[in-house]
């Protein structure tokens, strides 16, 4: 049974989207604080994490930077604040996915069963090592290495990387990237892969060069 982590300071909220979790079939574990949030990831495991932005003690970044640091475990980030700055902080520190307040259940719901199937999975069928030059990912440890040094990626900079690499020399425009990593009909800014291609890139170092921007459509992954 998936198992996810609520994180809100409004027991009301943790209520309604518990509800609506256990539902679908999910069994839930809900806290009220960023650091609650950090030592229950300590102590299980989790298949996606649902968590509030602005929470007493410790917020959602700092929380879902903290866990980053010894589970990769997906995050679902919600906040009353929809500002482009506060979306694009949140996937520099490794959240998945972001829900403005007031939201839908079934739209949370959604997006967490979207979440679950795509993390850890393979767009390369029966293939465990992709290589280019001298990048190479482990699509089972799901694992980037940069010139033989493992490389910290979130999930959406994997993924991005993942996609480009399988499609070498192809190229992929803004919609099929949204469409592929994030997993559904995306209806929010497509300059949002701008950012994570941008980040993705400076990980990349040297090699930072073989992700080419073709102007007006999209991005080509090659030499």
């Amino acid at each position: 049974m998936p198992k996810i982590l609520i994180a809100d300071d409004e027991p009301d909220i943790c209520t309604l989207i518990s509800r609506y979790a256990k539902r679908e079939g999910f069994e839930v574990k809900a806290v009220y604080d960023g650091s609650e949030a950090i030592e229950a990831c300590r102590a299980e495991d989790f298949d996606v994490i649902i968590m509030d932005v602005m929470m007493p003690d410790t917020d959602g970044f700092t929380a879902c930077r903290k866990i980053r640091e010894f589970k990769d475990i997906p995050v679902l980030m919600l906040s009353a604040r929809g500002t482009e700055y506060d979306k694009l902080f949140g996937f520099e520190v490794g959240v998945d996915d972001y829900v403005t307040k007031p939201f839908s259940p079934k739209e949370i719901m959604a997006r967490v069963k979207v979440i679950i199937k795509r993390h850890g999975s393979s767009s390369v069928k029966n293939e465990n090592r992709l290589k280019f030059k001298g990048i190479e990912i482990d699509t089972l440890g799901r694992t980037v290495k940069v010139d033989g040094v493992t490389t910290d990626m979130t999930a959406k900079e994997y993924g991005i990387l993942l996609y480009l690499m399988t499609n070498k020399g192809i190229v992929l425009s803004r919609d099929k990237i949204l469409s592929e990593v994030w997993g559904y009909d995306y209806f929010g800014d497509d300059r949002t892969v701008d950012w994570q291609i941008k980040l993705l890139r400076n990980k990349l170092g040297k090699y930072r060069d073989c992700i080419h921007t073709i102007r007006g459509v999209g991005y080509k992954f090659e030499a």
